[in-house]
Order: structure tokens, then C-alpha cells, then sequence
């Protein structure tokens, strides 16, 4: 028995190790420039193979590192949905698809490397899908964005497309920049996470509630 358990024990830190040289990795070269070897090596695992054996394709490796971080992010948006209520102010809406992730990597210390791995996965678009499907397993995800959905003014479906796409964009390269700023020490335009977190919900809230403006087309259409 004892000695399963330190088994399944040692299992678990080779995990950890693969998981947190993976993420760091990919947050600083990319996906597809890290080999399962570079991983393996930078686990401090003397087989090369110890990557696809716990994890297997390297897609399964960037969905592992998506989950080590998705719980702690979900139990923070459910505390920020239960201070929303029944809100009709589209800022409190915000706050809770916002919050949420500074909150968590505040929580991380630094350097992290959390940001810039999620930026770099959303740039192919295989990695891409992996990743949108595990927002969407969020329920406390589904749920804030239903709850700004109600409270957002009436828009034309591409217009209200198009500003959905610019809100994740912003969110995401702004927390991938500043993680990228403090790692190596350089000055950011705020102190803190949650100083982030309002400069953010500032910006969105205005994209959000911005009128929109008649296209103007040329000659050649």
C-alpha cells in the first residue's frame, strides 16, 4: 500500500513538473518551437518520452495546462457572480469576466506564465478550438456572459460580433503584456492585477456602450 501511494505520489510531481516547464515554455517561444524532449529536459525527466507518456499528443499537453488553471479561475467568477445578483449595470457584468483572471494570476506570484501560454495557444487555430472549448465548460463563464448579454443595448448581430471578438483580444493581450513586462522588469502602466482590472473594465465598458457609427462605403464597394 505504501508503496503505491508513493508511486501514484511520484506520478503526480513528474506531472506538476511537465505541466509547469510546459506552460513556461510555451509562454515564451510558442507551441509548435517546444519539443516534448525540450519539455521532458526542462522537467528535469531523463526519458524524453515522459511527456507523451503522461500526456500524450501535444495538444492533450496545452489542454492539461488550460485545466491546471481553469478551477481556481471558476470559483473566483462564482464569487463574482454572487456580487453581481441580479444586476443591470453592465460594468458589474464586466467585472465578473474580468476579475476572475487577474484575480488568478495575482494569486500566481511572479513571473507567471499563464497569460502569455493562452495568447500563444490562440494564435493556431487547432490550439485555438482546444482552448475555446474549455472556456466554454465554464458554467460561471456561460453564466456572466449571459448576464452582460441582458444588459447590453440593442446592436446589430455583426456589430455586437465584432466587439465580442475585440473584448477577448483586449482582455488577453493586455494581461499576456503586462505578465511579459513584469517578467522581465520592466515598467507597466499599472501597479497592481486589480488596478489592471479596472483599467480593462474602463475600456470595455465604453467599447461596449459606444454608438455605432453608419459604414461608409467607396466606389468600389
Amino acid at each position: 500500500m505504501a508503496r503505491r501511494t508513493a508511486r501514484a505520489e511520484q506520478v503526480s510531481a513528474t506531472r506538476e513538473a511537465i505541466l509547469t516547464a510546459a506552460e513556461r515554455l510555451f509562454a515564451e517561444h510558442g507551441v509548435y518551437a517546444v519539443s516534448n524532449r525540450q519539455v521532458s529536459e526542462a522537467a528535469g525527466q531523463g526519458n524524453n518520452a515522459a511527456v507523451g507518456y503522461h500526456f500524450g499528443t501535444k495538444a492533450d499537453l496545452v489542454r492539461a495546462v488550460a485545466r491546471r488553471h481553469a478551477e481556481h479561475i471558476e470559483t473566483l467568477r462564482e464569487r463574482a457572480l454572487a456580487a453581481a445578483g441580479d444586476s443591470t449595470d453592465v460594468r458589474d457584468w464586466v467585472d465578473c469576466l474580468i476579475r476572475p483572471v487577474t484575480g488568478h494570476l495575482a494569486s500566481l506570484g511572479s513571473p507567471t506564465w499563464y497569460a502569455r501560454f493562452c495568447a500563444q495557444a490562440m494564435t493556431d487555430p487547432a490550439l485555438h478550438e482546444i482552448m475555446v472549448e474549455e472556456s466554454l465548460a465554464s458554467p460561471a463563464l456561460r453564466e456572466a456572459v449571459e448576464g452582460l448579454n441582458r444588459t447590453l443595448p440593442e446592436l446589430p448581430p455583426e456589430v455586437r460580433a465584432e466587439r465580442g471578438q475585440m473584448v477577448r483580444l483586449l482582455i488577453l493581450h493586455t494581461c499576456a503584456e503586462r505578465e511579459r513586462a513584469l517578467a522581465e522588469g520592466t515598467p507597466t502602466p499599472r501597479a497592481t492585477w486589480d488596478e489592471v482590472a479596472t483599467g480593462l473594465a474602463d475600456a470595455i465598458v465604453g467599447l461596449w456602450l459606444a454608438p455605432v457609427g453608419t459604414v461608409r462605403r467607396t466606389a468600389s464597394g
